[in-house]
């Protein structure tokens, strides 16, 4: 019988399998199998008073799914669960191998950190046993998710109708909310500066009042400015002029956290997006006869990259460019958080460039790899040098700044034209020779209040405060905006940035939690469990302990909050529901505030705020052919017209338009084409 090997996507069960030859059959658990019951004390499926046992329960979409595996498991000679290589990848095998009857003991657990065909076939020389501390970690993760999304999120419902709180979750939403609460606070101070504009070779410099007598000037009112204008109308000298290379190296390679934000901001994508598409890269794509995987394991915070991808990676940039584009490899610097059980996101072979493969990808694809490609490469370059000149322009102890540069050597910026740089030249300066302003201007300016949130700074200020895992980073977002604790769109119509603005629920919800979880809800506490977890990770921290620490902490806080949070009824509209007859009232749903039906969820009526009445039904004439009640006419809630069963809800039956007949007839002939085929 084959040995079996089971990993968690489908997509990468194909291409392993074409490694690993004849003797292996490889299948996808297709994720996690089982998660915890909701039976036990408040339903999280924990026991308390067990030292935090756990009870889980497979889940419904993989009840076939377990069924299939332990049928395959027990005809198989031997079984290795290659699950993702990360503590939720641990989990995964921890699982399928308590539910299929696995040694937990056994050397059977292979760990790759990309999909290519030396990657698997090293891995599986040397399988190690499933790493409980990795296990432990994850499940103490999930418990204190389960505790604080199932106990809070229950409080909010009843007290605020508000639909959930997380531990990640609710501590970016302060973040958004308190940056909102910055913006509302914040009163403009008026400045000014004064510029002065010298034409010297053809060239423009522009400098800027920035000194009087050696000291910072400041000019707070147009009287200020009026002073420093009406002192340098006379010539001026060159009191300082420095010349010096300035050098500027490469960034390190990417992380989950980087990969987000500059995928954001180079190329547009969704923090979701991207990482939908860098799964796939990872995972595998056709090429021809073979399948392969073109990047590393996309979900690390490690910038570390192996010996062998440096090594190949230099001897091919000395081959394409020369020697003197060679650099030293940096590997970063590790903070106290990272895992570093993987390396940085990279391709998985520097002689397969984006314009080898190009034509296998879609255009995402092919975008988000070539940025990975390149960036790997150029942080194993030599960086850029620039000539750079500052200078000093004074009159009556005035001092006016300017500075210019212009690239002497490009460096990574050879291959990495994500950069942009232009030359800002100042032509040959005589400190001789006095000098006229051609032009000199006052100008108004009035400070600005701190920028809201995007997706990119948003994951930034996630990551620097070490809260949640990267990972999960592109999750959580989305979850505050389903929601409806912030929307994320345009700051202004002629705008293409989004940002993040709290909802009237958001800024509720945050200061509901606030008012009584402040001492859970922040970004120290946030910070310090995750510091827990990596201890849990690696043994140095014992998970019975950590939870009890939580749950002393947290369950007087909820005590507390039952009692003592206010409770806020619906807002009433004053019209009764059309199609039940109760109340109508406000919600808050994604897209902002609309009118729904009290009785939710036995009634799903809503319309838009600024909707008008729904039309009353029209009857058709016909007769329904599932309970023989009227058909009429109604108008969606998206305005568009469709034909259904005047006893809904008690009867659903809409009827088909004809489009959706053109499409059910076109598929059915397609399916008696296939049939055909196959026969």
């Amino acid at each position: 019988m084959k040995n079996l090997v089971i990993v968690e996507s489908p997509s990468k069960s194909k291409t392993i399998e074409k490694y690993l030859g004849d003797d292996f059959e490889v299948v996808s658990s297709k994720g996690h199998i089982r998660d915890l019951a909701t039976r036990g004390k408040d339903g999280l499926g924990v026991d308390f008073d067990n030292a935090f046992e756990a009870t889980y329960k497979i889940s419904k979409d993989k009840k076939d799914v377990v069924k299939e595996l332990k049928a395959k498991v027990k005809k198989a000679d031997q079984v290795y669960l290659a699950t993702d290589p990360d503590r939720e990848g641990e989990a995964i095998s921890w699982h399928l191998a308590d539910e299929l009857g696995l040694e937990i003991d056994q050397d059977n657990r292979v760990v790759f950190n990309e999909i290519t065909k030396d990657a698997v076939l090293k891995a599986f020389d040397s399988p190690r046993h499933i790493d409980m501390d990795l296990v432990k970690s994850q499940e103490t993760r999930r418990i204190l998710d389960r505790i604080i999304g199932f106990k809070l999120s229950k409080l909010l419902q009843s007290k605020i109708k508000s639909k959930s709180a997380g531990r990640v979750q609710s501590v970016a939403l302060k973040l958004i909310v308190d940056r909102e609460k910055e913006i509302d606070a914040f009163i403009p101070e008026e400045y000014w500066n004064v510029l002065a504009f010298f034409e010297n070779e053809g060239h423009l410099i522009e400098t800027s009042a920035e000194r009087f007598k050696g000291k910072k000037l400041e000019m707070k009112n147009a009287e200020e400015a009026q002073v420093v204008f009406d002192a340098v109308q006379g010539e001026f000298k060159i009191t300082k002029l420095e010349k010096k290379e300035r050098k500027k190296d490469s960034k390190l390679p990417f992380i989950t956290s980087t990969l987000q934000q500059e995928a954001s901001t180079r190329l547009g994508f969704a923090a979701k997006k991207t990482m939908r598409v860098a799964q796939k890269l990872y995972e595998g794509i056709e090429m021809g006869a073979e399948a392969e995987g073109l990047i590393t394991y996309m979900r690390t915070d490690s910038t570390r990259l192996s010996d062998s991808f440096v090594s190949d990676a230099k001897a091919y940039i000395l081959e394409e460019h020369g020697k003197k584009y060679v650099g030293k490899y940096r590997a970063g610097k590790k903070t106290d958080n990272t895992q570093d059980a993987h390396e940085a996101i990279r391709p998985t072979s520097i002689q397969r460039t984006p314009d080898s493969v190009k034509q296998y990808l879609s255009p995402d694809e092919y975008k988000l790899y070539r940025f990975i490609y390149f960036r790997t490469m150029a942080s194993l370059m030599a960086g850029a040098v620039y000539d750079a000149v500052s200078v000093v322009f004074s009159q009556n102890d005035y001092d006016f700044n300017g500075s210019g540069s212009t690239l002497k050597f490009d460096g990574y910026l050879k291959v990495y034209d994500y950069e942009k740089t232009t030359d800002k030249m100042l032509g040959e300066l005589d400190e001789a020779k006095a000098y006229t302003a051609r032009n000199i201007e006052q100008n108004q300016h009035f400070t600005q209040p701190p920028s809201r949130y995007t997706e990119a700074r948003l994951i930034k200020e996630l990551e620097e405060l070490g809260i949640g895992r990267p990972s999960t980073y592109s999750m959580i977002l989305d979850t505050i905006v389903y929601r409806a604790y912030a929307t994320f769109g345009a700051v202004s119509e002629t705008s293409r940035t989004k940002v993040f603005k709290p909802t009237e629920q958001g800024i509720l919800t945050n200061d509901s939690l606030q008012d009584h979880f402040s001492e859970i809800i922040n970004v120290h506490y946030t910070a310090n469990m995750e510091d827990e977890l990596d201890k849990i990770a690696m043994g140095d921290e014992n998970n019975v302990e950590a939870l009890q620490r939580f749950v002393d902490k947290f369950y007087p806080l909820l005590a507390e909050a039952d009692d003592k949070m206010e409770k806020v009824e619906a807002e009433l509209v004053g019209e009764k529901c059309p199609e039940d007859g109760g109340e109508l009232v406000y919600r808050f749903g994604r897209f902002g505030k609309f009118v729904a039906c009290s009785n939710f969820p036995e009634c799903r009526y809503n319309r838009a705020l600024d909707q008008e009445k729904r039309p009353e039904p029209e009857k058709t004439g016909e007769s329904c052919p599932d309970c023989g009640s009227d058909l009429v006419k109604r108008k969606s809630r998206y305005g568009t017209w469709f034909v259904g069963c005047s006893a809904f809800p008690k009867c659903r039956y809409i009827q088909p338009n004809e489009n959706s007949k053109k499409k059910k007839k076109e598929k059915e002939e397609g399916d008696t084409k296939d049939e055909a085929t196959a026969s």
